[in-house]
């Protein structure tokens, strides 16, 4: 849930707390949705496909994009490091907004601070007007104690960058920096978006309710982001077009029934049995209601019982998480959750309350503009690393709220540590995780590719 807001916060070096010029504070426009679960139609080009007429990445720079970043990746590498190494939690990022800021300080932004969380925003303005791209990257770590034996691993227990969130905020600022130098061939604005609160805590809408989408005096025209992805190859970008990552609701489930003692449960309800068939028929529910070209994933991950093992308890408590492509299936879902709950219940002469937290949305990619990345990153980085993804992923992702709001993409990064096969290494979220950090170089070249193709006026006029 949206915490409350807190006071206003100013930092030193940076603008004034505040909201952006314009329409600041406004959220997305309900006519700025598209289809009902967050999907645009049409299809996006393969990397390889042909082109007809200039290519707009050509235009912008192409294939020596990647030679800048490649210039750039010592500090941006050195900026990762450090942020790896004092992880901060939540939507209250201290130490690592400060870090952001020093790192962008000298580059002639406008940059600004946030009131409820810490945010940083920064403005490129170019030489010339045209439309405005956003650029996002997330900030915070997660709850998790690293095992690495990385020379610059986390120095604050129970905390690791698990997520790549460190990358993220390096390559944003070094692509920042490549785009900074080339302000003057610039016809539009880039919004550089670094973003607490992305694991679990809604960062991306409250900086929308702060009005990130309108920081340069107008709406974003269209929204980016990667995400290093260590079981990919490293290098590879890869997107599709839709629905690429799931919607992401959590659910708890209280059975009551009657406690007694363990010798005699003819003379109990005994909740748990009833818990455990609940979760069988959840399973049920899904495989054989939800269409086989569809897709859900429902996972109980937490059950709770009892005090002693000679005690019948009163209760039984289930909890999980449920994972969804289209919002009707959601919805549906959300539903079936609490009628196969009451109806087992019931059965055995119990009864049972379930509720339904929704999470982040689906996160879809515009068609059009997902044929922007593909070509853009195919032309800076060759179009042998760059693919449509075969199939979405059911993890979740709170850019889900800026693509709700305006056209745009996110897109995998591989990130496969030296020496590992993808299926191999070990995944986001795990205490293991690690990077090949010279993706860093092609996250700047991609993420500066895209801005550049865009802001040449190459898109297609649906993606503007």
């Amino acid at each position: 849930m949206t915490p409350p807001p807190r006071a206003a916060r100013g930092t030193p070096g940076a603008a004034p707390a505040g909201q952006p010029r314009g329409t600041a504070g406004a959220g997305p426009s309900p006519d700025a949705r598209r289809t009902p679960d967050g999907s645009p139609s049409g299809q996006a080009r393969r990397a390889s496909d042909g082109v007809p007429g200039e290519s707009a990445a050509a235009v912008a720079g192409g294939p020596a994009l990647l030679g800048e970043a490649r210039r750039l990746a010592p500090e941006a590498v050195a900026l990762r490091r450090a942020l790896h190494r004092g992880p901060e939690l939540g939507l209250e990022l201290p130490a690592t907004q400060r870090l952001v800021l020093d790192a962008l300080d000298g580059l002639g932004l406008d940059v600004r601070t946030g009131r409820a969380l810490s945010s940083v925003t920064a403005t490129l303005a170019g030489a010339a007007d045209g439309p405005t791209i956003l650029l996002r990257a997330d900030m915070d770590a997660l709850p998790v104690t690293e095992d690495t034996g990385l020379p610059f691993a986390s120095r604050t227990p129970g905390l690791m960058h698990a997520c790549g969130h460190d990358a993220h905020m390096a390559m944003l600022v070094g692509a920042a920096r490549l785009l900074a130098g080339r302000r003057d061939a610039l016809a539009g604005r880039v919004v550089f978006m670094f973003q607490p609160g992305e694991e679990g805590h809604h960062g991306a809408r409250l900086m929308i309710e702060e009005g990130v989408l309108e920081a340069s005096g107008a709406r974003a025209d269209a929204a980016f982001a990667l995400h290093v992805h260590p079981n990919l190859p490293a290098g590879a970008v890869r997107l599709r077009p839709g629905p690429q990552m799931a919607a992401s609701d959590r659910f708890r489930i209280v059975v009551r029934g009657r406690g007694g003692h363990a010798s005699a449960p003819h003379t109990a309800c005994d909740p748990v049995p009833v818990a455990c068939e609940i979760v069988l028929a959840l399973q049920t529910a899904v495989t054989r209601g939800v269409a086989a070209d569809d897709s859900a994933v429902l996972s109980v991950t937490r059950m709770a019982a009892g005090t002693a093992t000679g005690v019948i308890p009163d209760t039984a408590e289930l909890s999980g998480t449920l994972r969804t492509l289209a919002e009707p299936t959601r919805r549906r879902l959300h539903e079936t959750i609490a009628r196969v709950a009451r109806g087992v219940a019931a059965a055995h002469g119990a009864t049972a309350e379930a509720t339904v937290e929704t999470g982040y949305p689906v996160t879809a990619n515009d068609a059009a503009f997902t044929d922007v990345v593909l070509r853009a990153a195919a032309d800076a980085l060759g179009t042998e690393a760059v693919d449509v993804l075969p199939a979405p992923h059911m993890t979740a992702e709170d850019f889900s709220y800026v693509l709700r709001a305006v056209p745009g993409a996110l897109a995998f990064l591989g990130a496969c540590p030296p020496g590992r096969a993808p299926h191999e290494a070990p995944a986001l979220h795990s205490p293991r995780a690690t990077i090949d950090e010279d993706v860093i170089a092609t996250g700047i070249a991609c993420e500066a590719a895209v801005a550049l193709a865009f802001l040449t006026g190459h898109a297609p006029e649906r993606a503007r």
